[in-house]
């Protein structure tokens, strides 16, 4: 007797709960140890720099496995695979958890990264599947919760966890949801006959190759780049010439294999291709102000780790919120007009945290971030819904993993030019302001005469109090600086963002009233 297909069989809500689970907690691991570093270099007795690693090997073992997952959903079968990815992330999270040193959980936060590099795009596809094509909207609806909430909540989860417990649970919390995922998967979810196991025999150790140095590579340069000083450092200038040669070499070898590892020639449909454009600086603006603004709030306010995570949560809350009218809006709207009217939100966001002062309060980061992200939803669902618009079924595992890696390099790429960005113009502000500390300027004058008098009320020296006068003053205009230099990080994004408001408007036209099938579009 055949199998029925999972949508025959299970309600697609419950099948995409599931997958999402797994999928969720994975993507929520990619920022919830941004915060926890420092707890976690103390305990392990590890330096700073070196704790940095624990992020960076994370993102690099996921970065390679993203756009190989749909061919390893193609030789295991994807429910098998999908199975395999989250019983792996589940104990190596576990095995993080009980790492004693800071080389035995690099270790484990690497395989961590190589198991769970599969599950949201697996994830995507299986959700594809579940949901009649009338119902994309609300299939991307479930998509987005994971791929934008989860990186937004993740600092707050793990602020909360390191402040109140200890960072080993920011791993073990994984541990009960992965069982429960596994064992909920292995129930309700089933493979369609495209989605079964076809492996050829052959194996393209080449294209794997090529694509595994390229991509681990580049991923090592953009989060190590700032560190290290780009190019002034031989360790970025060794892994920048492998990444570039490794990834030129399998752009060109894959456009030669008739079944490759990684479907390139998906990116030739305009829907796709242009959809995987936007959705790059989706991810760049969602991982590159999620990333800015607890570093903001906790270098330059105060902020612990907690409370710079609280900055991030409620704007979580407000996406989840939008996610359903989104999702309504997609079977009624044009998508590039969705998807431009949510770049345009996006970019008012991130003109108005161009506001920041030293005075701006806890409220004010708030509401400045749930104004950055309410445009998300309006991005993430239409332009979803209108690259898999002509993706044939057989060839949606593919997709789903180019589609993924589209926000992932955007995020990575993203945070890399705003961190370098953001220091450079730190010493520019600085620079500026530092030009008119001289005794012809007023506020000068009048600030140093206050501090001084200050100090002397309370029995400083004139010479000490003078020079404590000025160290202060200096305090004060590096602070200054250093907010005006968030402040123009914040406004090249916002400039971006608009600018491709207006070019989504060039984007295919799709029609939502008439749901087309996408194996006969694609033909």
């Amino acid at each position: 007797m055949t199998q029925a297909p999972a949508e025959e069989e299970h309600n697609p809500w419950l099948v995409g709960f599931v997958v999402s689970l797994a999928a969720f907690m994975e993507v929520l691991d990619t920022t919830i140890t941004n915060v926890s570093l420092n707890h976690i270099a103390g305990t392990l007795g590890a330096s700073q720099d070196e704790s940095t690693w624990i992020i960076t090997s994370y993102l690099v073992a996921n970065g390679i496995v993203l756009p190989l997952s749909g061919w390893l959903s193609a030789v295991l079968g994807r429910k098998r695979f999908f199975m395999l990815c989250i019983a792996t992330f589940t104990a190596t999270s576990f095995a993080c958890g009980m790492s004693t040193s800071l080389t035995m959980l690099i270790a484990f936060r690497l395989l961590q990264g190589l198991s769970g590099g599969g599950l949201q795009p697996v994830q995507q596809a299986i959700i594809l599947d579940a949901f009649p094509p009338q119902m994309r909207g609300a299939a991307f609806g479930i998509t987005g919760v994971t791929m934008i909430v989860a990186p937004i909540l993740g600092p707050t989860l793990g602020g909360y966890i390191t402040d109140n417990f200890s960072w080993q649970w920011i791993f073990f919390m994984n541990v009960p949801v992965g069982i429960f995922a596994l064992i909920m998967v292995a129930r309700v979810v089933e493979d369609p006959p495209h989605a079964r196991a076809h492996w050829t025999g052959a194996i393209d150790y080449i294209g794997l190759l090529l694509i595994a140095i390229g991509l681990g590579s580049l991923q090592v340069v953009l989060d190590k780049g700032q560190q290290e000083d780009w190019f002034g450092s031989s360790f970025i200038i060794f892994f920048a010439s492998a990444s570039a040669i490794c990834l030129i070499s399998a752009i060109a070898w894959l456009q030669r294999q008739k079944d490759p590892v990684v479907d390139l020639r998906l990116l030739s449909i305009p829907t796709f291709g242009l959809s995987f454009i936007m959705m790059f600086f989706v991810g760049a603006s969602l991982y590159a102000g999620a990333t800015l603004l607890p570093i903001l709030t906790q270098s330059e306010f105060g902020f612990d780790a907690t409370l710079a995570g609280l900055v991030l949560s409620p704007s979580g809350i407000a996406v989840i919120f939008l996610m359903p009218i989104a999702g309504r809006l997609v079977n009624k709207v044009q998508a590039r007009y969705l998807i431009a009217a949510g770049m345009l939100l996006c970019s008012i966001g991130m003109f108005m945290t161009m506001r920041i002062s030293p005075q701006t309060d806890y409220a004010s980061f708030v509401f400045m971030r749930i104004m950055q992200v309410i445009g998300l939803p309006f991005l993430f669902i239409p332009t979803s819904a209108l690259a898999f618009s002509r993706i044939p079924k057989e060839k949606s595992s593919k997709a789903s993993a180019i589609f993924a890696m589209a926000r992932n390099l955007g995020g990575s790429i993203g945070i890399a030019i705003m961190a370098g960005y953001v220091v450079r113009h730190e010493q520019i502000h600085q620079s500026y302001l530092v030009n008119h500390l001289s005794s012809s300027d007023i506020g000068y004058r009048t600030a140093l005469s206050h501090h001084v008098n200050s100090a002397l009320a309370h029995g400083h020296s004139l010479a000490g109090a003078t020079g404590g006068a000025i160290r202060r003053i200096y305090g004060q205009l590096a602070h200054q600086a250093d907010i005006m230099a968030f402040d123009d990080g914040f406004a090249v994004v916002g400039v971006t963002m608009a600018t491709l408001a207006i070019l989504a408007l060039f984007m295919p036209d799709n029609n939502p009233r008439r749901q087309l099938d996408p194996e006969v579009v694609a033909h």
